[in-house]
């Protein structure tokens, strides 16, 4: 779009702002319920499952005791770094 001005851009603000109305409105209901999935009982009780699992298939597969607890760990701070506020904070 362009008016007769030397060809400056109009800027549509009409869609801009239909656009803003969208994203306020449907944004923070989504971030409210993406925390509530991660944050809930159930994804807490998944995650003890996983990294219960993982220490033992590595002690089942003859690896020390110390050095699974250490690779647990590690597995779950790793799952610990896709929490929100280590994404948005990024």
């Amino acid at each position: 779009m362009s008016n007769d001005r030397n060809d400056i851009p109009e800027i549509p603000v009409k869609e801009i702002s239909e656009i803003l109305d969208v994203v306020s409105t449907k944004v923070p209901k989504l971030i409210s319920d993406l925390m509530k999935t991660l944050y809930s009982e159930e994804t807490g009780r998944q995650m003890g499952k996983a990294v219960g699992a993982l220490y033992k298939e590595i002690v089942d597969a003859g690896l020390p005791k110390e050095d699974a607890l250490e690779m647990a760990k590690d597995y779950m701070n790793t799952l610990k770094n896709f929490s929100p506020e280590k994404i948005i904070n990024k």
